[in-house]
């Protein structure tokens, strides 16, 4: 459930992205209309709703790395003393 909302969020950002590139090249420096600034807004607010998803997922340990080449902490060598 976290995952396939981060994966929403994700293609919310891209969508933002483009709707501010289409607002951009439409208004061409038009003053009155404000469409670029409150599609910033727009992808400011998913950005951090994001990222708290994500920092939110580390904490409660729903979202880790299990990399194959990070086999995780390794074990404490036991240090016993050698019997002379």
């Amino acid at each position: 459930m976290l995952k396939a909302a981060i994966v929403v969020l994700m293609l919310a950002l891209v969508a933002s992205l483009g709707s501010g590139f289409y607002f951009l090249m439409i208004d061409q420096g038009d003053k009155n209309k404000r469409r670029t600034f409150h599609s910033l807004g727009v992808r400011l607010s998913l950005a951090v709703a994001l990222a708290v998803l994500i920092v939110y997922g580390v904490a409660s340990g729903q979202l880790g790395n299990r990399n194959p080449w990070d086999a995780g902490p390794r074990p404490q060598a036991s240090q016993e003393n050698p019997s002379n």
